[in-house]
C-alpha cells in the first residue's frame, strides 16, 4: 500500500482568505495589547511614556502603521463576507464572488489611503 505524500490543501482562495483572516486578527490583537500596555506606562512614568511614543514616530513604525491599516481593512471586509456567508441564505453560493469583491475593495481603498499615508510618512522624514 502506497502512502500519499500529497497535502489535503489544494490552494483554494477561500483557504487563503481563512488564513489571512486569522493572521490579521492575531496582528490586530497584538497591536491592541501593546497599545494598552504603552498607554498604561503613563501611570508609571510620564517620561518613559514620552520615550515610547517617540519611538512610534520613526519611519519603521510608520510602515507598520500602514500595514496595520491594511490588516484592519481586510479583517473588517472579510468579516462582513463571513457574516454574509453564515447568515444569508444565498451566502454560500456567492462566497467566492464576495471574496473577489473583498479583494477588489481592499485593493482600491488600500491603494488610495495607504498611498496617502505613505506620502505623509515620506514628507515628514
Amino acid at each position: 500500500m502506497a502512502v500519499s505524500t500529497r497535502s489535503l490543501y489544494r490552494g483554494d482562495p477561500g483557504m487563503w482568505s481563512w488564513v489571512l483572516h486569522r493572521f490579521t486578527g492575531v496582528a490586530i490583537f497584538f497591536f491592541l495589547f501593546v497599545h494598552v500596555l504603552d498607554t498604561a506606562i503613563i501611570q508609571i512614568s510620564p517620561n518613559l511614556y514620552d520615550e515610547v511614543i517617540g519611538t512610534y514616530k520613526t519611519p519603521l513604525f510608520g510602515i507598520l502603521e500602514i500595514g496595520l491599516f491594511g490588516a484592519v481593512l481586510f479583517h473588517a471586509l472579510n468579516g462582513l463576507r463571513v457574516v454574509l456567508v453564515d447568515f444569508w441564505s444565498k451566502g454560500p453560493r456567492y462566497q467566492r464572488t464576495m471574496l473577489w469583491a473583498v479583494g477588489a475593495v481592499w485593493l482600491a481603498v488600500f491603494a488610495v489611503a495607504g498611498g496617502i499615508m505613505f506620502y505623509i510618512l515620506v514628507r515628514n522624514i
